[in-house]
């Protein structure tokens, strides 16, 4: 049985991870972004945020699966503690466990550095619908994130108004 291995992404990995995120972008509300960013642009942001904070990708047989990465959660000093979490599994590889393993790794290798906050936004509607699910919210809260703050109807896409829930979860 081949086994998932966890590593750093590297700019070469865009491509791969830009299918995944494209699912996301194009055909959910989970990206509030409209359109996919070109392969470039997503090379950039591999490099860019992984300069300073974990980026980890997750695959099996040489094939990524799924990413995870941190990013600054803003630029003030006083926050250098706390950073934005970020996840995307392949859309046929989701409840596997994979989203698990990759935030362990993420939540070890932060707290390694001295962060101590974690925040997560999470797209939310009271109902599901064909573009969302609670499905990231619902793993946040098993992952050990509470629900710090709600806005309401802030992002819109396919015609609709979605909620954004921020999760904080203290390592």
């Amino acid at each position: 049985m081949s086994e998932l291995t966890i590593r750093d992404a590297r700019k070469e990995d865009a491509k791969r991870l830009l299918e995944i995120y494209s699912h996301y972008v194009l055909r959910t509300a989970v990206s509030f972004e409209y359109d996919v960013p070109s392969e470039e642009e997503f090379s950039q942001r591999i490099e860019t945020i992984s300069a300073k904070y974990p980026y980890l990708v997750c695959e099996k047989d040489g094939k990524i699966l799924g990413y995870v990465y941190a990013s600054a959660y803003s630029t003030r000093d006083a926050y250098s503690w706390t950073v934005a979490t970020s996840i995307y599994l392949d859309k046929d590889y989701r409840r596997q466990g994979l989203g698990t393993l990759l935030y362990d790794e993420l939540e070890k290798r932060l707290k390694a550095m001295g962060i101590v906050n974690l925040l997560a936004g999470a797209a939310y509607s009271e109902e599901e619908d064909e573009y969302l699910t609670h499905d990231s919210f619902n793993f946040h809260s098993k992952k050990g994130y509470t629900e710090v703050a709600h806005f309401k109807t802030i992002g819109k896409k396919f015609d609709r108004w979605y909620d954004l829930m921020w999760m904080q979860k203290k390592i």
